[in-house]
Protein backbone atom coordinates (compact mmCIF):
# COMPACT_ATOMS: atom_id res chain seq x y z
CA UNK A 1 0.00 0.00 0.00
CA UNK A 2 2.18 3.18 -1.25
CA UNK A 3 2.41 5.94 1.63
CA UNK A 4 -0.42 8.26 0.23
CA UNK A 5 -2.74 9.17 3.39
CA UNK A 6 -2.83 12.73 4.00
CA UNK A 7 -1.44 13.70 7.82
CA UNK A 8 -3.63 14.88 10.27
CA UNK A 9 -2.54 17.63 12.46
CA UNK A 10 -2.10 15.34 15.61
CA UNK A 11 -0.47 12.84 13.17
CA UNK A 12 1.90 15.36 12.21
CA UNK A 13 2.60 16.44 15.85
CA UNK A 14 3.21 12.95 17.04
CA UNK A 15 5.84 12.28 13.84
CA UNK A 16 6.96 15.76 14.96
CA UNK A 17 7.72 14.59 18.74
CA UNK A 18 9.27 11.62 17.98
CA UNK A 19 11.89 13.12 15.53
CA UNK A 20 13.06 14.86 18.31
CA UNK A 21 12.92 12.70 20.90
CA UNK A 22 14.95 10.29 18.73
CA UNK A 23 17.71 13.17 18.26
CA UNK A 24 17.66 14.27 21.95
CA UNK A 25 18.06 10.78 23.50
CA UNK A 26 20.48 9.61 20.91
CA UNK A 27 22.41 12.39 21.32
CA UNK A 28 22.33 12.44 25.21
CA UNK A 29 23.23 8.93 24.81
CA UNK A 30 26.10 9.12 22.46
CA UNK A 31 27.94 12.07 24.64
CA UNK A 32 26.87 10.27 27.72
CA UNK A 33 28.41 6.88 26.81
CA UNK A 34 31.72 8.46 25.17
CA UNK A 35 32.61 10.85 27.54
CA UNK A 36 31.85 9.22 31.01
CA UNK A 37 30.11 5.87 30.18
CA UNK A 38 31.15 4.11 33.77
CA UNK A 39 29.58 6.80 35.91
CA UNK A 40 25.93 5.94 34.89
CA UNK A 41 25.82 2.67 32.63
CA UNK A 42 22.73 1.93 32.69
CA UNK A 43 20.89 5.51 32.62
CA UNK A 44 23.04 6.01 29.79
CA UNK A 45 22.10 2.76 28.11
CA UNK A 46 18.53 3.80 28.96
CA UNK A 47 18.53 6.28 27.40
CA UNK A 48 20.17 5.07 23.93
CA UNK A 49 17.55 2.20 24.17
CA UNK A 50 14.70 4.75 24.54
CA UNK A 51 16.28 6.69 21.50
CA UNK A 52 15.99 3.47 19.49
CA UNK A 53 12.30 3.43 20.75
CA UNK A 54 11.44 6.79 19.42
CA UNK A 55 12.64 5.95 15.92
CA UNK A 56 10.85 3.00 16.25
CA UNK A 57 7.93 4.55 17.09
CA UNK A 58 8.29 7.15 14.34
CA UNK A 59 8.35 4.73 11.89
CA UNK A 60 5.36 2.76 13.23
CA UNK A 61 3.20 5.86 13.56
CA UNK A 62 4.00 6.85 10.47
CA UNK A 63 3.08 3.36 8.81
CA UNK A 64 0.21 3.48 11.14
CA UNK A 65 -1.42 6.17 9.18
CA UNK A 66 -2.23 4.03 6.17
CA UNK A 67 -3.39 1.31 7.98
CA UNK A 68 -0.64 -0.63 9.17
CA UNK A 69 -1.51 -0.63 12.86
CA UNK A 70 -0.29 -3.81 14.54
CA UNK A 71 3.08 -2.75 15.07
CA UNK A 72 2.34 1.13 16.33
CA UNK A 73 0.44 -0.91 19.06
CA UNK A 74 3.06 -3.00 20.14
CA UNK A 75 5.49 -0.19 20.07
CA UNK A 76 4.27 2.42 21.93
CA UNK A 77 2.72 0.08 24.55
CA UNK A 78 6.79 -1.10 24.98
CA UNK A 79 7.31 2.47 24.98
CA UNK A 80 4.75 3.42 27.90
CA UNK A 81 6.30 1.01 29.53
CA UNK A 82 9.35 1.34 29.29
CA UNK A 83 8.60 4.78 30.76
CA UNK A 84 6.49 3.66 33.54
CA UNK A 85 9.53 0.88 34.45
CA UNK A 86 12.33 3.11 34.25
CA UNK A 87 10.26 6.17 35.92
CA UNK A 88 9.51 3.65 39.18
CA UNK A 89 12.96 2.52 38.92
CA UNK A 90 14.60 5.55 39.21
CA UNK A 91 12.72 6.65 42.16
CA UNK A 92 12.79 3.26 44.66
CA UNK A 93 16.56 2.30 43.10
CA UNK A 94 17.91 5.73 43.21
CA UNK A 95 21.09 4.66 43.54
CA UNK A 96 21.17 2.71 39.71
CA UNK A 97 20.72 6.14 38.46
CA UNK A 98 23.69 8.61 39.56
CA UNK A 99 22.60 10.29 36.26
CA UNK A 100 18.92 11.01 35.00
CA UNK A 101 18.15 8.78 31.53
CA UNK A 102 15.34 10.27 29.51
CA UNK A 103 12.79 7.95 31.10
CA UNK A 104 14.26 8.79 34.93
CA UNK A 105 11.13 10.40 37.33
CA UNK A 106 8.66 9.42 34.12
CA UNK A 107 10.31 12.52 32.39
CA UNK A 108 10.92 15.44 34.48
CA UNK A 109 13.78 16.33 32.91
CA UNK A 110 11.84 16.52 29.80
CA UNK A 111 8.38 17.65 31.20
CA UNK A 112 7.06 14.51 31.66
CA UNK A 113 6.72 14.77 27.76
CA UNK A 114 8.36 10.78 27.72
CA UNK A 115 4.99 9.94 29.70
CA UNK A 116 2.37 11.59 27.89
CA UNK A 117 3.87 10.86 24.03
CA UNK A 118 3.45 7.32 24.13
CA UNK A 119 -0.32 8.02 26.14
CA UNK A 120 -1.12 10.13 22.98
CA UNK A 121 -0.21 8.11 20.14
CA UNK A 122 -2.27 5.34 21.73
CA UNK A 123 -5.20 7.58 21.63
CA UNK A 124 -4.39 8.73 18.30
CA UNK A 125 -3.66 5.37 16.90
CA UNK A 126 -6.90 4.03 18.82
CA UNK A 127 -8.96 6.56 16.63
CA UNK A 128 -7.26 5.22 13.30
CA UNK A 129 -8.63 2.33 14.11
CA UNK A 130 -12.17 3.46 14.40
CA UNK A 131 -11.41 4.94 11.10
CA UNK A 132 -10.43 1.80 8.87
CA UNK A 133 -13.36 0.28 8.61
CA UNK A 134 -14.73 4.02 7.86
CA UNK A 135 -12.39 4.21 5.15
CA UNK A 136 -13.10 0.92 3.67
CA UNK A 137 -16.47 1.27 3.40
CA UNK A 138 -16.03 4.66 1.32
CA UNK A 139 -13.81 3.06 -0.93
CA UNK A 140 -16.50 0.20 -1.89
Amino acid sequence: MPDTAPRSGPHKVLLTFYALFTLAAGARAAVQLATDAGRAPIAYTLSAVAAVTYAAGWVAIRRASVGHTGFASVMLWVELAGVLTVGTLSLVQGDWFPDASVWSDYGIGYGFVPAVLPIAGLVWLRRQKQQQPERARAER
